[in-house]
């Protein structure tokens, strides 16, 4: 049985469609994060090609948001790096 990719469609500043494949969703401190990698090297993950978006609701659906705040973006990073160290163990 193989797992469906659940792939996010966004865009970026410059109006470019980008296509992401969902690769977790982490909470940190009651707030939702997405963990996104650009489709096109979803096979081979590489930490730098992650893409870490805030998740806010709006009715049924969810809205990916960037995270323009330097401490906010860092404590989730550092949450995610204990995540996996965690996992390593």
């Amino acid at each position: 049985m193989t797992e469906e990719k659940q792939l996010i469609e966004t865009t970026d500043e410059n109006g470019n469609v980008i296509n992401f494949e969902l690769f977790d969703i982490v909470e940190v401190d009651g707030q939702e994060y997405a963990l996104l990698i650009p489709e096109e090297t979803s096979e081979e993950v590489d930490e730098e090609e992650v893409v870490l978006m805030r998740l806010t609701k709006d009715g049924e659906d969810y809205i990916f948001e960037s995270i323009d705040d330097d401490d906010e973006f860092n404590k989730v990073a550092e949450y995610i790096d204990t995540m996996d160290i965690a996992e390593e163990e």
